[in-house]
């Protein structure tokens, strides 16, 4: 039996026990797949990520979450980068290897910044579902979608849905009898992120995130940086001048409050950042 030592983090978080959470383990060498699903079993988080070497970044980086692995995902890149560097002592600025690719992140002391992957440049496609039938899957009325729903691709292809008003992004309330009808993304998944821009704090966006789970019946996340970036990607889709920024508020309707940082660079560069605070260590014998 082996002994794997883990931290406990909270992303995107202004206080101790906001933020979304995240389990890191920190030296997944001799660990196989088998035990690193299991582990993200164990430890139910919405991630779970293993730290190993890499020939071509600081770490490489595995992410399950208690379901499946996932290629990229922002919370996990953020929390992983605070224990890498600490412990391989890279400094402000290092870069972790996923299966998306290469990902550069950076700190200004316990805020982290990434650059999304958007391997291959940036993907979008549209959804076939009409505004009506997306609206039903939200529990919303049709006039509370404010445009087409669009498949956004900037490492982890997402479908994102702008809404009305905030008070909508409040009110949705996804039927989990109807998981048949959800769209299923590239990597068979079922996912849907609402948000709306909010008029009297310019700026600001309201967001959701909600994704069916493996088994049935929906979950929230509370702060997902990929759908984030993935937001980035619809503003460079719709238009939108550029350079920009926006932060975005996520995971109150599950008492998890997160704030994430997005800004798109003249270029076009999607970069997503955040807090992270880390709550504890322990380890695991397995």
């Amino acid at each position: 039996m082996s002994t794997y030592a883990f931290r406990l983090l909270n992303v995107f978080a202004e206080s101790t026990f906001g933020g979304n959470q995240l389990c890191v383990f920190e030296d997944a060498r001799g660990m196989d797949e088998a035990t690193m699903r299991a582990l993200a079993l164990q430890f139910n988080l919405s991630e779970t990520t293993f730290i190993l070497p890499s020939e071509r970044a600081d770490a490489l980086v595995r992410i399950f979450t208690p379901d499946y692995e996932m290629r990229f995902a922002g919370h996990p890149t953020l929390g992983t980068a605070q224990v890498v560097r600490e412990l391989a002592g890279t400094g402000d600025a290092l870069s972790l290897e996923f299966k998306a690719g290469v990902v550069p992140v950076r700190a200004q002391g316990n805020v982290w910044t990434l650059v999304a992957p958007q391997p291959g440049g940036l993907k979008t496609a549209p959804e076939n579902m009409t505004i009506a039938a997306m609206a039903a899957l939200l529990g919303l009325y049709p006039d509370d979608v404010l445009d087409v729903p669009l498949w956004v691709d900037t490492g982890s292809d997402q479908l994102l849905v702008a809404l009305r008003s905030v008070d909508a992004v409040r009110r949705a309330c996804p039927d989990s009898g109807q998981l048949d009808a959800w769209p299923v993304s590239s990597l068979e998944r079922k996912t849907v992120y609402v948000f709306a821009f909010d008029p009297e704090r310019p700026g600001r966006v309201v967001s959701r995130y909600f994704f069916a789970k493996a088994g049935g019946g929906v979950v929230e996340d509370p702060g997902t940086g990929s759908a984030c970036a993935n937001l980035g990607g619809w503003l460079i889709a719709k238009g939108h001048a550029l350079p920009l920024q926006y932060e975005i508020e996520q995971g109150a309707a599950v008492k998890r409050p997160c704030l994430l940082r997005l800004q798109v660079t003249a270029d076009a560069a999607i970069q997503v950042g955040g807090k992270v605070i880390e709550i504890g260590r322990g380890s695991v014998t397995v």
